[in-house]
């Protein structure tokens, strides 16, 4: 029998940046990689995780300055956070399959045309989508110091203990039907932290440049033809014409390979993993069958 790891934490050197870790499963298992939306937290994947850990090695982590993981050296970007979720996969043992949700799905794209040959399959749960995503002025490397700034405040007040379980659960009402899927009180170790609060806000100012900067790489880095399901939640999309819109947006990014697939949670709200673990691991199951093909390369 294969040796089994259960929740084992640590703080990994990335870079010049640390994150946090968690890993489960079977170290012989397929691996898997998690990665979080826009200031999510390693626990937004713990359904998702109790249904896969029996089978995959699952590694969930915190990008810098989020979940438990420290401030960050260097602020959130697509060059960043790409590099960040190859150093995890080479780690995790290549080649992975990876998980992302909502924005993550830019970093986990843009891996997968830069290192096609780390990425063994890919499911992006409700992933960001950006028809346009040009932007004029890149305001995000001068307003980050000033995010900062906003956290490192909140902290010294203590207003971070007390706003941001509040803004979490305010966004998570709006987002998801269930609960956290942790105690309150690692609920607020993670949002009760100004680092946290103001990495947030830079994750959120710089969303636009990222997406920018994925159209550019799109146009000169083909997408690999490995696995990939796209999962779409329409249940919080209030507008038929915004309900079809995002649909084909999603249609697209699974049309980018040609062994792409695209699902409909007609029900379903943003937070797929806290809500539907179970079409996430199907999605990963699905992606089994096709894995005796060889690993892509880049020529």
């Amino acid at each position: 029998m294969s040796a089994i790891v259960n929740g084992k934490r640590e703080q990994v050197n990335v870079g010049r940046e640390q994150v946090h870790v968690v890993e489960s499963g079977p170290v012989d298992g397929v691996p898997l990689l998690l990665t979080s939306g826009l200031g999510g937290a390693w626990f937004d994947w713990s359904p998702t995780v109790e249904l896969l850990r029996d089978e995959y090695r699952v590694t969930v982590f915190d990008r810098p300055g989020l979940g438990l993981s420290p401030a960050p050296i260097a602020w959130p970007a697509l060059r960043r956070d790409t590099a960040t979720l190859e150093a995890l996969a080479e780690r995790a043992g290549r080649p992975v399959v990876v998980l992302a949700h909502s924005m993550a799905a830019f970093h986990a794209e843009a891996l997968a045309r830069l290192r096609p040959g780390l990425v063994r399959g890919m499911v992006l749960a409700d992933p960001s989508y950006e028809r346009d995503a040009r932007v004029v002025i890149r305001a995000a490397p001068v307003l980050a110091p000033l995010a900062k700034a906003t956290g490192v405040a909140l902290s010294a007040t203590r207003l971070a203990r007390v706003a941001g379980p509040r803004v979490r659960r305010l966004i998570l009402g709006r987002t998801s039907r269930r609960d956290e899927a942790v105690p309150d009180d690692a609920v607020r170790s993670v949002y009760g932290r100004g680092t946290v609060i103001g990495t947030v806000i830079a994750e959120e100012l710089a969303y636009r440049e990222v997406a920018a900067d994925l159209a550019r790489l799109r146009e000169r880095r083909p997408f690999p033809p490995i696995p990939l399901v796209v999962v779409t939640a329409l249940g919080d999309v209030d507008r038929a014409g915004a309900k079809r819109e995002w649909s084909e947006g999603h249609a697209r990014l699974a049309a980018m390979s040609p062994r792409g697939r695209h699902v409909e949670l007609p029900d379903a709200l943003h937070m797929v993993p806290l809500d539907r673990p179970d079409v996430i691991a199907d999605a990963v199951a699905g992606l089994r069958p096709r894995d005796r093909s060889p690993v892509f390369e880049a020529p």
